[in-house]
């Protein structure tokens, strides 16, 4: 095909306040909009990042300080520049950046007044974006401020470092621009939301043997592990490696503990403000930095069976293009090569998970485990049915007169026809571990030990076997010391007659 010829050139060069005000509608959110900020110090070779707030104030501001290597006036300048960087080229390991809008794009996504400040070797500069100087200006010109004695937060800066400074945060006032409290109170809001994801986001770094300190007005952030490596019930699968063109796919399971083997504040916080269901998936690293969490890549469905499970994918920055790692990197898109491999991990956690349930539905209806319930499954249906054979319930009905039994049973059968079916499944879907026994009163649960014990021993079982059946079903169960302390009671008053 022959190409047509170009007579003439027409400059084309986008304006300023146009393209830079676009600029502010990548889709960030304040929490990865400090997280890219933080991945700059990080590649700056960082070991303390300082996020500083000032709030209260009637011009408050974000400032992110790093002890990293600094910059020159002039790489300060480039750095600057929308679009410093070539995504295409190669970068070192350790850099976390990809197409160098990342300061900017995520520093106009929450204000509009952009100042850095950096020194290295001894010599300090600055630079200023103004999005109000440049809707004026229609220029793409920073300010190079020679006093920076006055900006805020500068005296946090060492003697190598660079400042990041947010002013006229005008999308996070909640709209409360002229109400000093209120707009306190809804940046306040936002800053306490993006703590949790900083801990998970930057987690491995937080976790060397040099750790990255990351302090939050002058308050050290912990580490948040969403695989609860520490924890010795959980379960670690052996490390798998996907050799690709591009680099190493690494990949690990974890299977998490479950909530009766951690404390209640560890449990919530792993878990996060959407719970347990929806964290579950796989975790997406990029050098070391968490990208994407709580995913299956839609090769399955987030569910009761598998929320425990979590996976572990690394991925070098040489990926990149592969994975589609957008400018927030915040999302990412699974490469056919890798999704087959992915579909193998989730067939073997779907198959552990029903393994896993399964024995638990065993013991359920196992009946020398003496269950209240029994589980019928039959023409694709479950059902759950009063088991009345019960010692229980045996025992009580053996005592009735004969023609006030019918009618006993008849009671015990509407209870099992009128099991809320539905609102289990609503409970379960959300927070199943919040579900737990009805507790039953002293007179109720001695009444079930008694005729459980007197069933047990009247078929020559011994009391060691004898309570290890009864601590396997509920009611003994969830209040076994109370079990215990009435068999002792029953078993002495038995020796004494």
């Amino acid at each position: 095909m022959k190409e047509m010829g170009v007579s003439r050139w027409a400059d084309a060069t986008p304006h300023a306040s146009a393209l830079i005000e676009g600029l502010r509608d990548i889709g960030y959110s304040l929490e990865t909009a400090i997280s890219d900020i933080i991945d700059n110090s990080v590649t700056a070779s960082a070991r303390r990042i300082q996020i500083i707030t000032e709030t209260y104030s009637d011009e408050p501001y974000i400032a992110i300080v790093d002890d990293g290597e600094g910059m020159t006036e002039g790489e300060l300048v480039a750095a600057m520049r929308p679009g410093s960087q070539n995504p295409l080229a190669t970068r070192d390991e350790p850099d976390l950046g990809r197409f160098g809008l990342g300061l900017k794009s995520a520093s106009f996504s929450q204000c509009r007044r952009l100042t850095v400040v950096s020194r290295k070797a001894g010599q300090t500069s600055a630079a200023i974006w103004d999005l109000d100087d440049i809707a004026e200006r229609n220029e793409w010109a920073v300010q190079l401020p020679e006093d920076t004695s006055l900006i805020p937060a500068v005296d946090h800066l060492g003697a190598a470092g660079t400042l990041v400074l947010w002013q006229k945060l005008d999308r996070l006032n909640g709209g409360y621009s002229h109400d000093a409290a209120k707009r306190a109170e809804a940046i306040n809001q936002r800053i306490a939301e993006t703590e949790r994801h900083l801990r998970l986001v930057f987690h491995r770094f937080m976790e060397e043997a040099k750790p990255l300190r990351i302090l939050l007005n002058g308050r050290m952030l912990r580490p948040l592990d969403p695989f609860a490596r520490k924890n010795p019930a959980t379960i670690a699968d052996p490390e798998e490696r996907l050799a690709l063109p591009h680099g190493d796919v690494e990949i690990q399971s974890f299977t998490l503990p479950h909530h009766k083997q951690m404390n209640k504040t560890d449990w919530e916080d792993l878990a996060g403000p959407e719970g347990h269901l929806k964290s579950q998936g796989f975790y997406l690293y990029r050098g070391k930095r968490l990208i994407l969490f709580g995913t299956w890549f839609r090769l399955c469905r987030q569910s009761e069976l598998t929320k425990l499970s979590r996976v572990r994918i690394d991925i070098p920055n040489s990926m990149d293009a592969d994975w589609k790692i957008d400018v927030k990197k915040s999302s990412a898109q699974l490469p056919p090569i890798v999704r087959d491999r992915l579909k193998k991990v989730i067939e073997r956690i779907q198959a552990g998970s029903k393994r896993t349930y399964n024995k638990r539905g065993q013991k359920l209806v196992n009946h020398e485990r003496l269950p209240m319930w029994h589980r019928i499954q039959s023409d694709g249906q479950i059902r759950y049915r009063p088991n009345v054979e019960h010692p229980a319930f045996a025992d009580f009905a053996e005592n009735l007169p004969p023609e006030l039994r019918r009618g006993f049973f008849n009671c015990i059968a509407l209870v099992g026809a009128s099991l809320p079916v539905e609102t289990l499944h609503a409970d379960m879907a959300g927070t199943a571990e919040e579900i737990v026994p009805d507790r039953v009163d002293e007179d109720t649960l001695a009444q079930a030990v008694q005729a459980t014990l007197s069933a047990l021993m009247g078929a020559r079982k011994d009391i060691k076997e004898i309570m290890s059946l009864m601590k396997d079903v509920d009611p003994f169960r969830s209040a076994w010391e109370d079990t215990q302390r009435i068999i002792s009671t029953l078993i002495e008053a038995r020796e004494e007659s």
